[in-house]
């Protein structure tokens, strides 16, 4: 086995906190409870845990052919009780709740071992439950036995630290259109993790037996964080989420406590090149927009007060007023409310309703809006 880059800390034996420039982008070796209380407050913007799932395999799982099925046998998923167990993930989950952002996001990924116990847990302890989503593998194992329905899924919870979270990441429009226009389900088709991707020891065996394909943490993270965000895993293993993270332009922390996966994953991530800028940018939609109001083109002086606006038929027309507000008919007010009123419509979109006579024409007052939007994107670059 390769030798422990030196990027990797291991601050199990202190209980100094590391300054940020020492742990982000490192895998810190040690407990994942100890490693992350060390870690500052607030300090990540998402988490995708992958905890032991407590398996409870009782001897050899063996093939109808009786050959030995490689499963997870490790001391790492093994627990003397549930008890033990549920004391285990109620330690992570508050030590990753304490380095959680306000607005952060965590995903916890389970079988049905475990899953529906740590979802209590993160309930019991104040998380706010956004989606269960079902991972369905393409290829999962066969039941041998034919003593059960064969396990084909995986489920990942995903949740905000709290239930009063304000702006956590959805990247909703992104979703939306790399789904071909269609909502973005809670149901994602994947294969097991295999072939080249999946890394193996010298003796040819796999390096590690949950290693999870990259394509799944690549729609997590392009989901729920942007270009720059800080993502935690801590139970990094053999580094999948690092990987993705440097690939799509996110920072990422790692915590892992066994040589073996840490030699692995490190060297995984350093082969990594991350995507260049241009196939990074953000997609982030009308919705994560900043809002403007209408009052904001005047006081531009975009549009100035006394400027007759009309609809693209030229049926209705509404004259500015200094206040940012629209006047028709003998009333006054938002440029939504007129524009249903003259209408007589319950409601408008006024953006795209009402047109101001230009040199090109008649222009909608949203190409207006999109050139304030322009200057505050210049002004904070």
């Amino acid at each position: 086995m390769a030798s422990v880059s030196p990027a990797i800390l291991d601050s199990s034996r202190t209980a100094v906190q590391p300054r940020k420039h020492l742990w982000l982008d490192k895998i810190l070796k040690g407990h994942c409870v100890s490693q992350m209380e060390a870690l500052p407050e607030k300090s990540v913007d998402a988490i995708f845990a992958d905890p032991p799932y407590n398996l409870q395999l009782a001897g050899d799982l063996t093939r109808p052919d009786q050959s030995r099925v490689d499963a997870v046998d490790d001391a790492w998923d093994q627990f003397e009780s549930f008890a033990a167990y549920d004391a285990f993930t109620r330690a992570w989950l508050l030590a990753a709740r304490r380095v959680l952002k306000p607005n952060g996001t965590i995903w916890v990924i389970g079988s049905y071992h475990n899953i529906f116990r740590v979802g209590a847990a993160m309930q019991d302890l104040g998380f706010w439950i956004l989606n269960d989503v079902v991972w369905r593998k393409t290829n999962p194992m066969p039941n041998f036995r034919g003593r059960r329905f064969q396990n084909a899924h995986e489920t990942m919870i995903w949740a905000s630290r709290d239930a009063n979270a304000k702006g956590y990441t959805f990247n909703y429009e992104a979703m939306k259109a790399a789904n071909e226009d269609v909502q973005m389900r809670s149901d994602w088709l994947f294969p097991i993790c295999s072939g080249g991707e999946r890394l193996k020891d010298e003796a040819g065996r796999k390096a590690h037996p949950t290693q999870k394909p990259e394509a799944l943490l690549a729609r997590v993270l392009l989901s729920s964080t942007k270009p720059g965000d800080v993502v935690l895993d801590p139970f990094f293993g053999t580094g999948t989420t690092g990987a993705v993270a440097k690939r799509l332009g996110r920072h990422f922390v790692g915590i892992e406590r066994e040589d073996d996966y840490i030699a692995h994953a490190q060297a995984r991530i350093d082969a990594v090149e991350p995507f260049g800028t241009e196939a990074l940018a953000h997609f982030a939609g009308k919705r994560a927009e900043p809002r403007i109001p209408f009052a904001s083109l005047v006081e531009a002086g975009l549009v100035a007060p006394g400027t007759e606006l009309t609809d693209v038929k030229q049926r209705w027309t509404a004259m500015v007023r200094a206040d940012g507000t629209i006047a028709s008919g003998g009333e006054a007010a938002s440029i939504h409310r007129i524009g249903a009123k003259v209408q007589g419509l319950p409601a408008c979109n006024g953006w795209t309703f009402w047109h101001v006579q230009s040199g090109r024409g008649l222009t909608p007052i949203d190409t207006l809006r999109s050139e304030i939007r322009q200057r505050m994107r210049v002004v904070g670059a």
